[in-house]
Parts: C-alpha cells; sequence; structure tokens
C-alpha cells in the first residue's frame, strides 16, 4: 500500500515481494555464506594461487579456477586439512619446470615445519620452485632454512591473496622486464643489482609509464 510520498509499505512485511516481483527473503540469502571462514580463505586464497600460475603459463585447468565455494566445501570440507590442500603443477610450454604450492597451518612456522614440509616432497630434485603460503609468522632460523633450499621459494600471507589484485580495473598490468630493460633501469635510479633481494622482480607497466619506482615488491604476480 502506497502512503502520500509514493513509498510501499508491503516491501517491509516479513515475506513479502520486493523489486520484479521477488521475495525479499529470498534476495538478501543470496549474500549470506552459511559456510565456514577458514574454508572461504583457504578457498579464496587457492583461487588466486590458480590465477597466479596460469598466468605465469602453468598448464591450469579453468575448472579448477572457477570451482565454487560450495563444490570446494563439498571436496575439502569446512574445516580443510592443509596438506589436501597442496598443488604440484608443471609449465605448460616446459614440462619439467614444476612448481608446488604448500598451505602451513595457522601456528607459527618454525623450523621443523619447514625440514617436514621437505621431507614430504616427492621427486625433490625436479622440483624448480616452491610456493609457501603462511597464515601466521615465520622465525628467523626457519626464513634462513628456506633460503638454504636448491630450488626458488615464495612466501605470500594468506590475507594478501584473498583478492586477485590485477583483476581490479584500476590495476595496471605489469611485465617482467627483459635483461636490457633493466640494466636501463638500475642505470636510470643509480641502482646496483645487489640492492634487490629475491622477493623482489623488476616490472614495468605501459599504463602507468610515469611509475617511479617501476616495480612492486613481493607481489604474486610480478615473477615469471
Amino acid at each position: 500500500m502506497e502512503d502520500g510520498n509514493g513509498y510501499d509499505s508491503s516491501m517491509e512485511m516479513e515475506g513479502g515481494n520486493g523489486y520484479n516481483g521477488e521475495p525479499t527473503e529470498s534476495c538478501l540469502s543470496g549474500f549470506v555464506d552459511n559456510g565456514s571462514r577458514d574454508s572461504l580463505r583457504y578457498y579464496l586464497s587457492r583461487r588466486t594461487v590458480l590465477e597466479m600460475l596460469k598466468d605465469r603459463g602453468y598448464a591450469v585447468a579453468l575448472s579448477e579456477i572457477n570451482l565454487s565455494v560450495q563444490d570446494f566445501r563439498a571436496i575439502y570440507g569446512q574445516d580443510p586439512d592443509v596438506d589436501r590442500l597442496r598443488i604440484s603443477i608443471s609449465h605448460q610450454s616446459d614440462p619439467s619446470k614444476r612448481i608446488l604450492v604448500v598451505f602451513c597451518g595457522p601456528g607459527i612456522v618454525k623450523v621443523n615445519v619447514i625440514r617436514s614440509i621437505i621431507s614430504q616432497i616427492v621427486n625433490r630434485d625436479t622440483l624448480t620452485g616452491l610456493i609457501l603460503i603462511l597464515q601466521n609468522q615465520i622465525t628467523s632460523q626457519a626464513t634462513k632454512a628456506v633460503g638454504l633450499f636448491q630450488f626458488k621459494v615464495e612466501m605470500f600471507q594468506i590475507t594478501d591473496l584473498l583478492v586477485n589484485i590485477t583483476k581490479h580495473v584500476l590495476k595496471p598490468k605489469h611485465q617482467v622486464l627483459t635483461d636490457q630493460e633493466k640494466e636501463k633501469l638500475l642505470k636510470k635510479y643509480s641502482i646496483e643489482e645487489k640492492q634487490h633481494n629475491r622477493h623482489l622482480c623488476w616490472t614495468t607497466t605501459k599504463q602507468s609509464p610515469s611509475l617511479q619506482p617501476p616495480w612492486l615488491n613481493n607481489h604474486p604476480h610480478n615473477y615469471p
């Protein structure tokens, strides 16, 4: 029923119809997530990692990326076992290039955790990269242990992977610099190559040529 201002008070009634004749309750229920918070965090971060690996040229199936949160929970449950979330995948153009993604538990990552991860890796000699998804702090000793590996290791906090920032409309596309472009950049900013660490990858963008300095630190999509 409309009042003098044209407002339909029937929309406030329980079970009443909203716009386009849809029940108000059914409209709102589509925004409610009845699953666990942990399963949603794992789902979102896993999807971002898969998108990242596909961007790097790894053979990631679209069905894995497009997996719904409901299907994810049906497979891994409301309280996923982090060991089951591991991803081992080869590069599409170079099958000998294999990377492993490991989700660490919620506790502090200590040396014994790193040793346990390494002891569980099958065909370690064929591994060319390892990605660790952290949910807590990592000790200095554990970080040193990671630095001794013969393959490249990248570490990301799970909170940094809940959203794929590269999909934002305002995020320009970045690309890895060639050796010649890198040397030109180092010379331009009077930087020595030894000044950047293993978490820093030189990138540039065509959309934002004025970006200074033209790199992002420890971002998942900046690595080849």
